[in-house]
């Protein structure tokens, strides 16, 4: 029963839509019907900033961070890291929203900083070289979650697959944008440290 509890308080942890009611509190209104529509830190910076998107994106990590140490506590680290796997799918598919969330981007990065802050380091600075030089926060998710999978397996199979399920939710939720790179019409992120 401990192990249930602890994968639905994952969920339940992931599914809380940060960046939309950071927005709401701030009076940027309903982030769902502004720029992208979508509700990660991404859509946040284009309406309030990058300050407000930096803490929708702390926020958002937080929350699979604390569902792999609520797993670890109840099963060790493999189990944390498919607590992590839980968070994930609540952020990306959350109830209270009708299971339309985020996605997952800034929960894979607090997974991986519990799971294992190296690997946290790596992707992030692969992700803030990819994304400042081609302009694209799309692009430079779309190889972490290549090489995020490919680095957890040397931590552990059941890790490395959790990573890897984590990373395949992400790729589904970023279709859409890969066909815009395809075609080349993806937005470009304009870094603005406040709006």
């Amino acid at each position: 029963m401990m192990y249930i509890f602890a994968l639905v308080i994952s969920y339940l942890l992931g599914s809380i839509p940060m960046g939309l009611l950071l927005t709401r509190l701030m009076g940027r209104g309903d982030l769902r019907k502004v720029g992208s529509g979508n509700i990660g830190a991404t859509n946040v910076m284009r309406v309030g900033g990058l300050r407000m998107a930096g803490l929708a994106w702390l926020l958002d990590m937080a929350k699979a961070f604390i569902a792999v140490l609520v797993g670890r506590y109840v099963g060790g680290d493999v189990f944390g890291a498919w607590c992590a796997v839980f968070a994930v799918v609540g952020h990306c598919f959350p109830i209270w929203l009708r299971f339309h969330g985020g996605k997952g981007v800034s929960c894979l990065f607090g997974a991986l900083l519990a799971i294992n802050p190296w690997l946290f380091v790596f992707c992030g600075i692969e992700w803030l070289i990819v994304a400042l030089s081609f302009g694209y926060s799309s692009l430079g998710a779309l190889v972490v979650f290549v090489l995020a999978p490919f680095f957890a397996f040397f931590l552990g199979w059941g890790i490395g697959l959790a990573i890897l399920i984590i990373s395949v939710i992400c790729v589904l939720r970023h279709l859409e944008n890969i066909g815009r790179l395809v075609g080349g019409t993806e937005s470009k992120v304009v870094w603005r440290w406040k709006k």
